[in-house]
Formats: C-alpha cells, structure tokens, sequence
C-alpha cells in the first residue's frame, strides 16, 4: 500500500524528533511547575521558565502534529481498496483510492456505451469484484427468420440461454470472411462444457469446447465450400456448431408443345374419305431454373427463363368433298364375266369376311394408292385387266372405296381368295 507507506514513515519521523528533544530536555524544566510568589514580579517569569514553557508549547505542537497526521494517515489507509476488475472475461487485480465505481472506471480510462453492463454500481467496497461486459452484435436465426442483435454474452453458450426467449430455434449465424471464407463468430463456444461438429450427416465432438468456430473446423479437418452455412446452436446440453452444405446450380429442363390439327376441304376426295397432308410434330418448350438445396434437400428454385424453342407444326388433314357415285344392285346374277361399266354387286358369300384386313394388307388402307410399277391399283391392288373383269371402268385408283370393295366381293364370289395370294388369308381374321 504505497499510499499508506508515505504516511507511516512521515508520522515516524515525527515521533522520533520529538521524542529526541523531550529527552534532552534537563528534568527540571520537564517536571517544573511555574509558581508566581514575587507579587511584583507578576507577569513575569524567569529566562528559564520562559524557555521551558516555549519548550512544552513545542512539544504539545509537536504531538498535536504527530496525532492529526497519524490520524490522516490511517483515513488514508482506510480509503485504499484492492478490488479484482473483470474485462470481458480478462480479470486484473487493481489497487486504487477510488470511493465509486465510477471512479475506477474513470481510472482505468474504461468508457461504457448505453447497452454495456457494470456491476456492481455505486460505492466501492474493498475486495469487490467489479465485472464490465461491453455488448456487440451477432447475427441470430430465430424460427428461420434472420436478424441483427445486441449481446453483452462472451460464448456462444450464454448467448444462446440468453437469447432463448425468441424462439424455439435460436441459431447464431458465423460470417464468412472474403478471405479464405473462414467462419467468424467473435465468441468462442462455451467456458468448459461440451461441443460439437455437426457436418455432412455426422456429429463430431469437439475435444476442448473453450475454443473458436474457425479452430473447431480446423481441427476436424472440415473444408467449407464458399455457398455453405455455419450457425451455433444447442443440441441438448451440448453447443453444436452446425455446417449446411449449400449448392445453387441451373438446371435446364424440356417440355412437349403439342401441335394443333388442322383441315381442310379437298374437292379431288370423296365425302367421307380424308387424306393426311402434313404430319403433325410436337414442339419443344425449354426451361431454365436456379435451384437451391440444403444438404441435399430443394429449399428454392428460381425461373431464368422459359421459351419455346422448337415450334411445332400443325397437322394438316384433307376432308373429302367430292360426291360419290350412286351404285345399284341388279337383281339378277350371271356367272360370265362383267362387262366394263357394269354396276358393282357385292355381297353374297363373301359379303361376312374381314375385307378391311385384306385391304390393310394389300394396299395399307389406301384406296389412291398405285403400285411403283403402275400395274395394281387402289385397296385391293387390281390389275385393269381384273378391274374391267369385274365392271369396272377406267383405274381402280380413282374409284370410291365402296366401289373397290364390292367389286373385289364380286372377284371373291366368282374365284375365291385365291386372286390374292399373299393376303387373301386375311380374310377370314
């Protein structure tokens, strides 16, 4: 107590003079006591007792100073305190004179802002512990919504019970630094308890909790990828630092644009009959998204664009309008052959079998349709010479589809299936 040492040595010296001059004092004049019995001499005394009395005047000044500066030196002794001043978790012993703790503060040249914490406050007390907390911010996550708070707390585990009243899940968000991209907190993880590393589907214990999030990482060797997130929260009992793998990535995908079927009137078709022109082609519609995930799950995706960029082409179908011809039924038969231009009678046996099969076969459904060398005809593939057989005039090919029907009903009534060798069987499907 440098303050109190001064005092001490000071009186001491004090006390010592006097007493120096106290014992060199002849012991008449220390015991004397001055008795007036020369009336005349009143007011009067001899030289010696005027220099005793000058002597103990002294001496009473003498104690009288020694007794106000022992007395001022134990005020000063009682002002003194040894106080301990904790700093954001850094303690010091301190020696001050200070009577508040505004004082010491003061002192220590500490200046507090309007969310800083002291306690306690007022008057100082010798062996106090005086704790400042200076606040800050932190990014917090609370129930997935993000924001900005203040915290006096010096880990991440007194953070979190701090903050605990804003939700059910509290999450401290680490920044990411531009260089390196290493997770900045400002607060280590807890005072001694328990930690962890939850990454990549696992939990991992951390060895000594007192530490910071960048140091856990480091020490698990857990390389982040510059999209992903790290956050604190509490798992339990245990500070868990939690690292979310985050990807972003475009992904292009192709949509059918159906074609529309259009028609139109054709004069060179019989009514009833149609004819594909163009055939139809589906268009292509490509989209472009940004999609996110979280550790593997989709939490958003985002359209870049959407445009069709293969048009489709309409189908175009031919409707019949030209009028067919009337064909009438002779009552009577003959077995000898038709003569050209004779009416077409069908039916009879042949009127039951399965002559659309023959004709899919035989030609593919098309009545128009003429052979590449030229010499077979329509649904059935006639030859002229069998066509003009049967009654028919000109080609095949231009004949009604009826007409070519119950002329080749006519060819089967009079030769049987076997005028189409190949196909004929299909008749009896």
């Amino acid at each position: 107590m440098p303050g109190t040492a001064v005092v001490w040595n000071h009186v001491t010296s004090l006390l010592r003079r006097a007493r120096t001059r106290l014992a060199a004092t002849p012991a008449a004049l220390r015991t004397r006591v001055v008795h007036n019995t020369d009336p005349g001499s009143a007011g009067t005394e001899p030289d010696g007792d005027r220099r005793s009395r000058r002597g103990r005047v002294r001496l009473i000044g003498a104690a009288t100073a020694v007794v106000v500066l022992a007395t001022g030196g134990v005020a000063v002794a009682d002002a003194h305190k040894t106080v301990t001043l904790d700093v954001d978790g850094v303690a010091t012993t301190v020696s001050t004179f200070s009577g508040s703790v505004d004082g010491l503060l003061a002192e220590q040249k500490l200046e507090l802002g309007s969310r800083d914490t002291v306690t306690p406050s007022g008057a100082l007390q010798d062996g106090v512990d005086v704790v400042v907390r200076h606040a800050h911010q932190v990014t917090i996550n609370a129930d997935g919504a993000e924001q900005t708070v203040w915290t006096t707390a010096l880990t991440a585990d007194e953070a979190l019970t701090m903050l605990a009243t804003r939700g059910d899940d509290v999450r401290l968000v680490a920044s990411r630094s531009a260089a390196g991209g290493r997770p900045d907190l400002s607060l280590d993880l807890t005072l001694d308890g328990p930690a962890a590393v939850q990454v990549d589907g696992a939990t991992h214990p951390v060895p000594d909790g007192s530490t910071t999030v960048a140091e856990a990482l480091d020490a698990l060797d857990v390389t982040l990828q510059p999209l992903d997130r790290v956050s604190v929260q509490r798992s339990g009992a245990t500070v868990t630092v939690v690292v979310n793998r985050v990807v972003i990535q475009d992904v292009t995908t192709t949509h059918e644009v159906p074609f529309n079927a259009v028609e139109q009137n054709d004069a060179a078709l019989y009514v009833g009959d149609s004819k594909v022109t163009t055939a139809g082609v589906a268009g292509v519609r490509t989209v472009v998204e940004r999609v996110t995930t979280v550790d593997g799950q989709e939490t958003g995706r985002e359209t870049l664009s959407d445009a069709v960029t293969q048009a489709p082409v309409d189908q175009v179908t031919n409707i019949g309008t030209k009028k067919k011809p009337v064909v009438t039924t002779p009552k009577a038969t003959s077995s000898a052959p038709a003569t050209a231009g004779t009416p077409a009678v069908g039916g009879g046996d042949a009127a039951g079998l399965n002559w659309a099969a023959l004709a899919a076969c035989e030609s593919g459904g098309n009545p128009s349709i003429v052979s590449a060398s030229g010499k077979y005809h329509g649904l059935y593939q006639f030859s002229v010479a069998t066509w003009a057989a049967v009654g028919g005039s000109g080609l095949p090919s231009q004949a009604s589809a009826d007409e070519q029907t119950a002329r080749a009903q006519m060819l089967y009534n009079r030769s049987g299936a076997g005028q189409w060798p190949v196909c004929g069987s299909r008749l009896f499907s």
